[in-house]
C-alpha cells in the first residue's frame, strides 16, 4: 500500500480545504451517488490530480483506518472503492487521457506482494495509472511472486508495480526482481516500488528502476520511465 497524507501537500486555501473535505467525506459514505455529486461540484475549482489527491484518495486512506479499526467493513471498503473509481473517471479528461486502446502509455501489472494484504493503497495507484492513459492489470495483494511472472509474460507487460506495506514483506519485492532476471525479463521490465516502509535507498538497493511516495507520483515515474 502506497503512503497518501491526509490533507493538503504543500498547502492550500480554505475554500480548497473545505472542496477536498466534502470529497473525502463522500468517499468515506461509500455512497457512489455521493461522490460523483461531490467531483460534479468540485470539478474546475482545482487542478484534477489536486482534487484525486486531497480529496478523494485522502478519503479512501481514512476508510482504509476505519477498516483497520474495525469500524468498516470489507463490503464497505469495495463500495468506497468503487465510488473513488467512478469519481476519477469523471476527472479523466482533465488528467490528459481520452481513454481509447490507442491511448495507452504502455502496460503495467501492479499487485501487493505475497505476505501483505493491504490493498487500499496499491488499488488507488492502480486508478490513478488507468485514469492518466495505462493500461493498468491490478493482481490484488498478498500474490506469490510467480503470479507476477506469469501476469507480466501474459499481458506483455511494459513495468510492474509492486506494493508492501510491512517491513517483513519488503523482501518480497527484491524477490520478484530476482526472479524477472531468472526469467530474463528484467531489461524489459521497469519495476516500481511503493509503500510505507519502501525509499529510494530500498529501490537502489534492491535493484528497481524507481521508488514512488504516492498516486501522483507513480503516474508521473511511469510516464518518466516509459514514454
Amino acid at each position: 500500500m502506497w503512503f497518501f497524507p491526509h490533507g493538503c501537500k504543500g498547502g492550500c486555501n480554505t475554500a480548497n480545504e473545505e472542496l477536498f473535505k466534502t470529497l473525502s467525506d463522500a468517499v468515506v459514505s461509500c455512497k457512489k451517488d455521493d461522490v460523483i455529486a461531490a467531483v460534479g461540484k468540485a470539478k474546475g475549482k482545482a487542478p484534477a490530480v489536486e482534487l484525486i489527491d486531497n480529496g478523494l484518495a485522502a478519503g479512501m486512506n481514512e476508510v482504509g483506518v476505519l477498516f483497520e479499526r474495525g469500524k468498516l467493513f470489507l463490503p464497505h471498503v469495495m463500495m468506497a472503492a468503487d465510488a473513488m473509481s467512478a469519481g476519477v473517471e469523471l476527472l479523466q479528461d482533465e488528467l490528459g487521457s481520452s481513454g481509447g486502446a490507442s491511448s495507452k502509455l504502455g502496460v503495467i501489472v501492479n499487485g501487493t506482494v505475497e505476505g501483505d494484504v493491504h490493498d487500499i493503497g496499491k488499488a488507488i495507484v492502480s486508478t490513478m495509472l488507468q485514469a492518466a492513459g495505462f493500461e493498468v492489470h491490478d493482481i490484488g495483494r498478498d500474490v506469490p511472486v510467480q503470479n507476477f511472472i506469469d501476469k507480466i509474460k501474459e499481458t506483455n507487460a511494459d513495468m510492474v508495480g509492486l506494493s508492501a506495506l510491512m517491513t517483513t514483506t519488503l523482501q518480497g519485492q527484491k524477490e520478484v526482481i530476482e526472479l524477472l532476471k531468472e526469467n530474463g525479463l528484467r531489461d524489459k521490465v521497469k519495476v516500481m516500488v511503493g509503500g510505507a516502509p519502501a525509499t529510494d535507498a530500498w529501490a537502489k538497493k534492491c535493484g528497481a528502476d524507481c521508488y514512488a511516495e504516492n498516486a501522483s507520483e507513480a503516474v508521473a515515474k511511469a510516464k518518466e520511465l516509459l514514454l
